[in-house]
C-alpha cells in the first residue's frame, strides 16, 4: 500500500482544468461495506463560504447518485495516465452490474469519516457534502447546453467541504 502524505489543499500545485477536464477523476461515495465510484470530467475546486470546496456533478441515471445521497462524505481521486483504462471502465460500466474495483484492479482504502478512496490514486480529496442543487434547464442562458441532455437527465451538483487532501 502506498504512503500518502496530508497536504494543505492550498498547496496543491496542479491545474484543476487538467486534473478534472483532461485527466478525469473518480467520485466515490459510501463506506467500505458498500460504495460506488464513477468517472467524472466535470467539476472544480475553489473557495466558497470561507471554505476550501470542490464541486462535482452526478446525473440521476448514475448508480453513484444513491450513494452520494446516503453518504455525508465522498472522495475525489486523481490518477496517473497509466490508469486511464481503469477510469474509462469505471465511467462506462455500472456498479449495479459489476465490481469496478475488482474488474480494474483498483484497491479501495478506508479513509477518514467513512470515505473510500483508491490506493493507486496520486491525489485524494476527502470531502463532506455541504450543499446540493439540481440543474434547472430553464436557467440555462446558453441554449446549446440543452443538447448535452438528450434524455433530460439533468445533473445534481454537490458542493463538498475539503476535509483532507492526500498526495503521494
Amino acid at each position: 500500500m502506498k504512503t500518502f502524505g496530508e497536504i494543505d489543499p492550498q498547496k496543491l500545485n496542479e491545474s484543476v482544468f487538467k486534473l478534472i477536464g483532461s485527466d478525469w477523476m473518480l467520485i466515490t461515495a459510501g463506506d467500505m461495506e458498500s460504495y460506488n465510484t464513477m468517472t467524472a470530467s466535470w467539476g472544480g475546486l475553489g473557495h466558497l463560504w470561507n471554505l476550501d470546496v470542490c464541486f462535482c456533478f452526478v446525473r440521476p441515471t448514475r448508480h453513484t447518485l444513491g450513494f452520494m445521497e446516503r453518504s455525508n462524505t465522498f472522495s475525489l481521486c486523481f490518477f496517473e495516465e497509466k490508469y486511464r483504462k481503469a477510469l474509462d471502465y469505471c465511467g462506462s460500466h455500472s456498479g449495479k452490474d459489476v465490481d469496478k474495483a475488482k474488474e480494474t484492479g483498483l484497491t479501495p482504502v478506508s479513509g477518514d469519516r467513512d470515505t473510500v478512496y483508491f490506493d493507486e490514486a496520486r491525489i485524494v480529496l476527502e470531502c463532506e457534502k455541504i450543499y446540493y442543487q439540481d440543474f434547472q434547464p430553464d436557467h440555462f442562458l446558453d441554449s446549446s447546453i440543452e443538447s448535452l441532455y438528450p434524455i433530460k437527465d439533468y445533473h445534481r451538483m454537490y458542493i463538498g467541504k475539503l476535509l483532507k487532501a492526500l498526495k503521494v
